[in-house]
């Protein structure tokens, strides 16, 4: 008994179980701290501060969500504006490239293919590279002015509109660089199709 009690005394006073009771408070805290007030102070904040783009960006059209300013979609008819090729399909749930390297052959049948139909689809021998190319998220909800711009006199043909006037609808969405030296001009293809549509209204106002 005696050995016992001399044990129990050992184990009591035994400098990991020291530790352990400063551990778990500390693992506790900073749970609390990090994983909850923290996250919700963030969360809050944006949501003052900055509203729609906490929630996502989100483009909505009599009541209805269409899309995200920050996320691309496709558009196949030709009184839209095209975006870019797109490796994931624009799906959001697999953001991604084919990570095809420049010489592998498949890519570069891929982009021969997009620039022939291309150039068959906006009567035009130049083809900007944004137009063949997919971005490496597959999600880029932008082109450039160039590509924007060639795509005109397509999307004029084919709403009976003035090429003029097309031009000058997507000029007005044409987006500076991020704090006038990050990125490239840029323009958003939902929200000019959106623009397109209020300039000169579809027939049928259901988009592709």
């Amino acid at each position: 008994m005696p050995q016992a009690a001399a044990l129990s005394t050992q184990i009591k006073s035994s400098p990991m179980l020291a530790l352990i009771r400063p551990a778990l408070i500390s693992v506790g805290l900073f749970t609390l701290l990090l994983g909850l007030a923290y996250p919700l102070a963030i969360t809050g904040l944006a949501q003052a501060a900055f509203p729609q783009q906490a929630d996502g960006s989100l483009i909505v059209q009599n009541g209805r969500v269409i899309g995200s300013a920050l996320v691309g979609q496709t558009f196949t008819s030709a009184r839209y504006l095209q975006g870019r090729p797109s490796a994931v399909d624009y799906d959001a749930t697999g953001s991604g490239a084919s990570n095809l390297g420049p010489l592998n052959a498949e890519l570069i049948a891929e982009t021969s293919e997009r620039a022939a139909a291309w150039r068959v689809a906006n009567d035009s021998a130049e083809v900007p590279g944004d137009a063949v190319t997919a971005s490496a998220s597959g999600l880029d909800p932008h082109i450039s002015p160039a590509n924007a711009l060639a795509q005109a006199e397509r999307i004029a043909a084919a709403r009976g509109a003035d090429v003029v006037q097309v031009r000058g609808v997507i000029a007005r969405q044409i987006e500076g660089r991020t704090f006038g030296i990050l990125g490239q001009p840029r323009v958003n293809v939902l929200q000019t199709n959106l623009a397109l549509d209020g300039a000169f209204p579809p027939e049928h106002p259901d988009r592709p």
